[in-house]
């Protein structure tokens, strides 16, 4: 009953209506002090006058000047803010059809008595917001992202979707590369599951999500880029934020975070750091049951697992801006974490013949106690030839990482008549290394009639180094095991070029892109005295174009139509190339697949736009995409990186949000996707299709005395993509903030409060064999988050400085 429930209230939502985007005109003008002196970072706002509705915002320059691009014909107001408060308000302004400029000249802002500490900071940021080539989400604007994670926040993201493995989709596919500001985070797999599980979700401003992105980004990441952007405060003087939270599931967990800013005339400096322990358990059951040829069962295989897992994590970023002049700027900032995570988890295994009678019975103890850590340096500098003219930027890239993995497995094998028999143990020790050197400059030139040309250049080296030493112990006896031991090496380097042309005509608005990437790669398999060395090598080249066209079906930019193309590449995660077997269980192994070959799709997208509401329709194919995969052979469990050789998506989904009363805000957001996955595959073809809806839904109340709420939710039908059928599951959220004072906030947030995400499924194509599992987690937590800000309010321009843009995230550990 609640699961209809549920799904009602998350259909009601689809009445809503979603954000726009216009182009036209420009407004500008220089505001001045009551002494004539420029005022720098004041907050400007155009609003249309028939509803207040925010059309854009800007920052006024340090001589006080400001300007407003691409403005649609209308009448509007322009706001000024200071402090967080409005200190002027002008008359209509009249936008028409053919008025380039419309000029405001000087506006004086008069003397303000009004001490800071009388000001309260009201501006509240839209959840989502809908642009030319992405979406973006204010993190902020969710009250049940307090207290919580950069992962939890990716999971309430439109489109986005994060599995029982972490593996993140955007849309129904996979293979989405994830930045944090604009740089790669080089991680995939469980350590990207964990570094994004460390980060608290107050050091975040905003997700930027781009299912098909723009030239300038590289082409790696068939399923998207999804870019993380954290807080860098830019206020005048010195500026402090702190949040403390606790959570409480079944176990205690924390997040604690601290960012702060000094900016005094030419030099900035800034930073954050922040504290999380994870402490957590799900229930995991496994099944598998056999057969012969002429489908007649013959034994079956029974996993009951519970999995702790707890442990710390600490990161950090400092950096500093120096601008000698107002068209130049250099900045330096360094960033690292370090992650102890632990797991000990204990299983029972049962082994029944074809009678159900007990074959076997092994109960095992597996530990693992890992170290995770990470240390980067960049180095930028951007430079305008002149205002509103060329522009050029660079930036130096430097990352490490360093991983380990203590892993004790213990298996008490028990007979028939669950008499003890003997103990096994596996002990293995993990370590691994990755360096990259990443090199980027990009230049912008803008000429009239609204044309912008921009190109770039990017050089990449990534190399590294994993080392796996295992022994078995039997009996009391101890010897190595040379199956599973293994060092692997890697080198790669990708070399880019691309070219941007952007262009507005009067309803039409134009992008084109072209990318040219050369991948260099060699991997090296070091041999021991039962394993003979391994080595392979690839070079390949491709061109990836993109295209990007709006236009505006009325003058006044309320309806719209969009379409999108580009063509994208995926390739191997390293580890995956690691040809050697590693060990989960007794029962279950992971084997990497040296012969990967690098994926290739296309993906085209078409949107309507109209006032608050949007839709698109969007499809892909790739080739060799990849995906897990798995055999079984003599009752164990092989789980290895493979090509599907071809995956089609079909998608169809709906964006909106609407204030059908002044108190209440409602967005929603709705897909349903088709996908289909044909391949040659270990037990004959594999040709699977099926169709998924995913509804997400979201209520804000804004009470009285400075009190809001929050209800959201999510719900997802079952689930095909190649060898797996995910099971349907759903899940609803609170929160509840009080507004203390204008620089604290108490906030309460409430996850699963029905406790009803479990995820389940089975696995298809297996030789001869059904297998299917039921993991549930400790996923309702009840979240409670202190939220302060100390020192100057008065903002400056933000941060525009970029990162060198990813070549993927490609690091498993």
């Amino acid at each position: 009953m609640k699961k209809y429930l549920m799904m009602l209230f998350l259909a009601w939502y689809g009445t809503a209506v979603s954000f726009g985007q216009v182009a036209g005109s420009k407004i500008k003008g220089t505001l001045l002090d009551h002494q004539g002196v420029g005022i720098d970072g004041a907050t400007m706002s155009v609003k249309k006058q028939s509803d207040s509705s925010l059309v854009k915002m800007e920052f006024s320059e340090a001589n006080g000047s400001f300007i407003f691009s691409g403005i649609a014909p209308g009448i509007y107001l322009l706001d000024v803010n200071l402090m967080g408060r409005r200190v002027y308000q002008s008359v209509s302004l009249a936008i028409t059809t053919g008025l380039p400029v419309l000029d405001l000249g000087s506006i004086r802002i008069q003397e303000q008595q009004q001490s800071l500490k009388e000001v309260s900071i009201v501006s509240k940021k839209a959840l989502i917001e809908h642009q030319i080539d992405r979406t973006v989400l204010n993190v902020d604007a969710l009250i049940s992202n307090a207290g919580t994670t950069a992962m939890d926040v990716l999971e309430k993201s439109p489109g986005v979707r994060v599995d029982q493995n972490g593996q993140i989709s955007l849309k129904g596919q996979q293979g989405v590369t994830i930045f944090i500001d604009d740089k790669p985070t080089y991680l995939s797999g469980a350590d990207l599951e964990g570094y994004l599980r460390s980060l608290p979700a107050t050091t975040l401003d905003k997700i930027e999500i781009m299912s098909n992105p723009p030239a300038k980004y590289d082409a790696a990441g068939k399923g998207g880029v999804i870019n993380i952007k954290t807080k860098k405060q830019k206020l005048k003087g010195f500026n402090l934020g702190i949040n403390a939270s606790a959570g409480q599931g079944i176990y205690t967990t924390t997040n604690n975070s601290i960012d702060f800013n000094y900016k005094n005339n030419k030099i900035n400096v800034f930073g954050n750091a922040g504290y999380s322990f994870r402490n957590g358990a799900s229930d995991l059951h496994i099944y598998r049951n056999y057969r012969d040829e002429a489908g007649n069962h013959t034994g079956s295989f029974d996993q009951q697992t519970f999995l702790r897992r707890k442990g710390w994590g600490i990161n950090g970023l400092l950096g500093a801006d120096y601008s000698p002049s107002e068209l130049t700027s250099w900045g330096v900032v360094f960033t690292g974490f370090l992650r102890k995570p632990n797991s000990n988890n204990l299983s029972e295994n049962v082994i029944n013949d074809a009678a159900g009678k007990l074959e076997s019975l092994v109960k095992a103890r597996n530990v693992e106690n890992g170290t995770s850590d990470n240390f980067g340096a960049n180095l930028n500098y951007r430079h305008l030839f002149k205002k509103d003219g060329p522009d050029i930027s660079a930036d130096l890239d430097y990352l490490r990482y360093g991983s380990g993995n203590k892993q004790d497995y213990v298996n008490d094998i028990y007979n028939a008549d669950r008499q003890f028999d003997h103990v096994e143990g596996l002990n293995g020790n993990l370590k691994g290394n990755i360096n990259i050197l990443s090199a980027k400059v990009d230049y912008t030139h803008p000429f009239s009639g609204k044309l912008k040309l921009a190109g770039g250049l990017k050089n990449s080296f990534t190399e590294t180094d994993n080392v796996a030493d295992y022994s078995n112990t039997l009996g009391g006896l101890t010897t190595p095991d040379y199956d599973k031991s293994n060092q692997f090496k890697y080198k790669e380097r990708i070399s880019a070029a691309y070219v941007n042309l952007n262009k507005d005509f009067d309803r039409w608005s134009v992008q084109a892109g072209l990318r040219l990437e050369n991948t260099d790669s060699r991997g090296r398999q070091l041999g021991n005295i039962m394993k003979s060395d391994s080595s392979f090598k690839r070079n390949y080249t491709g061109l990836f174009p993109t295209l990007f066209i709006r236009y505006q079906l009325d003058t006044s930019g309320n309806q719209q139509l969009k379409f999108n193309y580009g063509r994208r590449v995926e390739r191997p995660y390293y580890q995956d190339l690691n040809p050697f077997i590693s060990p989960l269980d007794k029962f279950t192994y992971y084997v990497g697949n040296p012969y990967l070959l690098p994926s290739f799709s296309q993906k085209v997208e078409l949107t309507y736009v109209w006032k608050k509401f949007s839709t698109s329709v969007s499809y892909s194919s790739a080739k060799d995409e990849f995906n897990e995969t798995i055999e079984i052979k003599d009752g164990i469990y092989y789980s290895r990186p493979g090509n599907i050789g071809s995956s089609k998506v079909l998608s169809w989904n709906i964006d909106a949000g609407v204030d059908p009363l002044s108190w209440l805000n409602l967005q929603f957001y709705g897909e349903l996707t088709r996908i289909h996955s044909k391949s040659d595959f270990y037990s004959g073809l594999l040709d699977n299709k099926g169709v998924f809806t995913y509804l997400q839904g979201i209520a804000q109340f804004k009470l009285q005395h400075g009190w809001n709420a929050q209800l959201d939710g999510n719900y997802q039908s079952k689930v095909t993509n190649a060898q797996f059928v995910v099971g349907e599951q759903w899940r609803m959220n609170m929160g509840l903030s009080k507004t203390l004072s204008p620089k604290t906030t108490l906030k309460l947030s409430v996850s699963d409060i029905f406790r009803t995400q479990i995820t389940r499924g089975t696995i298809n194509n297996l030789n001869l064999t059904d297998a299917g599992w039921v993991n549930r987690g400790d996923s309702r937590r009840a979240v409670l988050t202190l939220s302060m800000r100390l020192g100057q309010m008065k903002a400056n321009r933000p941060d525009k400085r970029s990162g060198a843009d990813s070549e993927a995230d490609r690091v498993k550990q």
